[in-house]
């Protein structure tokens, strides 16, 4: 399944498989892989992607690190942090969308043109998918239109991911 809106998509797929300049991770705050989409980066990029993230010495929630994309099809990975659901009274909203923020600024920085993020925080970390989603397209639309960034994908693991990212696209201010 595939929704496509001029520079930003929303797809049903694997994120490692993507042919951009950068995937994100949804790491965990040691970069040292996991499970979920971490541990399946950590995998397809190979034991060179976990000796870089050794050096980089963690991550903090809402913060973002970039590493080379060794055996991914994208060149570079950009790791970062997203909250652990909590209810909703403990800042996640916005250090769920300073995740996307800061992915954006990393890519700003290194040049990078074309981007593809998971579902940040709505697997092990608990985030209820249909409150990540809105902020998860806000931020991205926002980001599409304030760098240099062309091109967006939202990467979305199964079903009821890919329909909560098209449900709250559709009903959003942004279109």
């Amino acid at each position: 399944m595939i929704f496509e809106d001029k520079s930003f998509s929303i797809i049903l797929g694997d994120i490692t498989k993507q042919r951009v300049d950068a995937i994100v991770n949804a790491a965990n705050p040691t970069l040292l892989g996991g499970g979920g989409v971490d541990g399946a980066i950590h995998a397809a990029a190979g034991p060179g992607l976990l000796e870089e993230c050794r050096k980089l010495k963690g991550c903090q929630t809402g913060q973002a690190k970039l590493t080379r994309g060794y055996n991914l099809p994208a060149k570079y990975v950009i790791h970062t942090v997203g909250p652990i659901w909590k209810g909703g009274k403990s800042g996640e909203q916005e250090l769920l969308a300073s995740c996307y923020r800061e992915c954006f600024r990393l890519a700003e920085q290194n040049g990078i043109r074309s981007i593809a993020f998971p579902s940040i925080s709505t697997g092990a970390y608990g985030y209820p998918v249909e409150k990540a989603a809105p902020i998860a397209i806000k931020e991205i639309i926002t980001g599409l239109k304030t760098t240099a960034v062309n091109k967006a994908i939202m990467v979305c693991f199964n079903n009821s991911t890919y329909n909560a990212y098209m449900s709250a696209y559709k009903n959003g201010p942004w279109h």
